[in-house]
């Protein structure tokens, strides 16, 4: 056997999972390595749950084959796979009368005697499994009493209490607030690299699963249509046919979704770049806005949201001075636009053309919406009134943009609803 086939803790072999005489997933060829953090992505009903309880040998494959370091799955006693393999699923858990350190300790069952009982290294253990994940505060309190964060931190130390090689775990963020969500995923993902434990979890949030991820799964469909590192995976259009979204965007630069407006409010020029533009193309997207930008240097953050909120770019090379063909684009698109927006941009030798169409627009008469403060009003001195409005910050400018387009304006045509008694 090579080393690369030894360090395979979990393979899949045409693998056919589901119920009975459904199958829900076929022809899976997966290969899992140590210390690797293994993300199951799709949409519901999609069988990543399916999967996930094959592997853990809660449902019979229908097909194929599993192994386990070299051995077959079907070939382990239950006390062999207890000592590789812990699995948190989704099941309710709510142990009567134990408290988090009673609880805990019952991973140990494969480690101790006929009676289950308790010496100093098991102990010592599940000391460990607690401090693993920040829950040494928890261990006297009674299990029932935890809330959903705290209970799902003491489940995954139970699993680490079995000190196993492989973890298996079924939508462990589900029901957490922000805070259990961060803190049990950089939990998760710390395991891998400290203790060379492999995860494997089903997981929803693809841009917490590209930031925390070894490999990717993708399922869909009874299949997977794509298996490997979430950098070359995980492409906007990939991930768009696997959620069967058209109103989104992910967007692999920037490690997340981006929500496309509708455009319905009006239509903004926003003159941007080196990062600054990044909040006002959210904020104008989500109010109901259609976004032109320009010009911006393919390299520049910028660039990477506002191509993902369906902004239209004039752009430029990188490391390039903006030249007149870019100039006379932006100008073009400036020019059926409603308002423009400065971003308040920092200048330098390469960007310095957008002060020039800054001028332009004004030098027009557009009505020009800026994030600078006063004492930079010169960058605009064009020796004619102008519709120049130094609005400071975004509140300022959320609010000015409010009195030129109010909401009454492109929400006076919905239909109108009643409700019946």
């Amino acid at each position: 056997m090579n080393r690369t086939h030894q360090s395979h803790i979990l393979t899949c072999g045409n693998l056919s999972v589901g119920y009975k005489d459904k199958t829900i997933l076929a022809g899976l060829n997966l290969a899992f390595e140590a210390g690797h953090f293994i993300s199951l992505l799709g949409p519901n009903g999609a069988g990543k749950t399916t999967l996930l309880r094959t592997l853990s040998r809660h449902l019979e494959p229908l097909g194929g084959r599993i192994d386990v370091l070299g051995r077959s799955l079907s070939s382990l006693s239950a006390m062999e796979l207890a000592k590789i393999m812990a699995v948190v699923l989704t099941d309710k858990v709510s142990p009567p009368l134990f408290t988090v350190f009673e609880f805990v300790a019952l991973g140990r069952y494969p480690h101790t005697d006929f009676l289950g009982r308790l010496g100093s290294e098991d102990r010592s253990v599940v000391q460990n499994a607690l401090t693993a994940v920040h829950a040494e505060d928890l261990a006297y309190r009674p299990f029932a009493d935890l809330s959903d964060g705290e209970r799902q931190k003491a489940l995954v130390a139970r699993a680490l209490a079995q000190q196993p090689r492989l973890l298996l775990l079924d939508e462990p963020t589900i029901h957490l607030d922000l805070k259990h969500r961060v803190e049990v995923m950089a939990i998760l993902r710390d395991l891998c690299r400290s203790r060379g434990i492999t995860v494997v979890a089903s997981l929803h949030d693809v841009d917490v699963a590209a930031k925390v991820s070894d490999r990717v799964a993708l399922v869909k469909d009874g299949g997977l249509s794509d298996w490997g590192v979430p950098e070359a995976v995980l492409t906007g259009r990939a991930v768009a046919e696997l959620y069967d979204f058209n109103d989104a965007e992910f967007n692999s630069h920037l490690g997340s979704i981006e929500l496309r407006g509708d455009g319905r409010r009006g239509r903004a020029f926003v003159v941007a770049g080196m990062g600054s533009g990044a909040l006002v193309y959210r904020m104008l997207a989500k109010r109901g806005f259609a976004i032109a930008t320009g010009v911006l240097h393919t390299n520049d953050l910028d660039y990477y949201v506002a191509r993902s909120l369906g902004a239209e770019c004039t752009v430029q090379a990188p490391m390039e001075a903006i030249n007149d063909m870019a100039m006379t684009a932006a100008a073009e698109q400036m020019e059926v636009c409603n308002v423009v927006i400065d971003c308040g941009f920092a200048v330098g030798p390469m960007n310095r053309n957008n002060v020039e169409l800054l001028r332009v627009a004004m030098q027009k008469g557009k009505s020009v919406l800026s994030l600078r403060s006063s004492e930079l009003e010169v960058l605009y001195h064009t020796g004619a009134k102008t519709s120049l409005v130094l609005c400071g910050d975004v509140v300022h400018l959320l609010e000015a943009l409010d009195r030129r387009f109010p909401v009454n304006d492109f929400t006076q045509n919905l239909p109108e609803y009643s409700l019946e008694a």
